[in-house]
């Protein structure tokens, strides 16, 4: 199976110097807890529910103010749609995240959640990549 069997294809964005604000109402709009965030043409990172709560709402910052890059992680983890899903599982669990866009000649085409590895795949294989993702880390402080 591949990736592109298993992906989200609805992929929505929000812009870099979008505010906090903008992101929160637009992940309520979409239900979703996350959104690629680009700069132009480019994903230049991702912001998360958590994020805004942790490096936003915890920090004092006011999201009608704050550009979402100010709460985004940087860098994009990404896969082919040809990938085997095999690949992509070790990928989240090496990288230890729950999320991987899917591309297509340089262009977003997805994204794959382990949420929708649990529900098209083995539920063993998901429940293991879970186990791997959620291995804790050292506190960012």
């Amino acid at each position: 199976m591949q990736a592109k069997d298993v992906m989200t294809r609805q992929v929505e964005a929000v812009r870099s110097d979008g505010t906090i604000q903008q992101a929160a109402a637009k992940m309520e709009e979409l239900n979703v807890g996350v959104l690629p965030v680009i700069a132009g043409d480019e994903v230049v990172g991702m912001i998360t529910d958590r994020d805004i709560v942790v490096r936003s709402v915890a920090q004092g910052l006011d999201p009608e103010k704050h550009k979402v890059m100010e709460a985004a992680t940087e860098g994009v983890v990404s896969c082919n749609e040809e990938d085997e899903v095999s690949t992509v599982i070790q990928l989240m669990e090496d990288k230890q995240i729950r999320r991987v866009l899917v591309k297509s000649d340089g262009k977003v085409t997805g994204i794959i959640s382990l949420g929708d590895l649990a529900v098209q795949i083995r539920q063993e294989k998901a429940g293991e990549a879970l186990k791997e993702v959620s291995e804790p880390s050292e506190p960012d402080r």
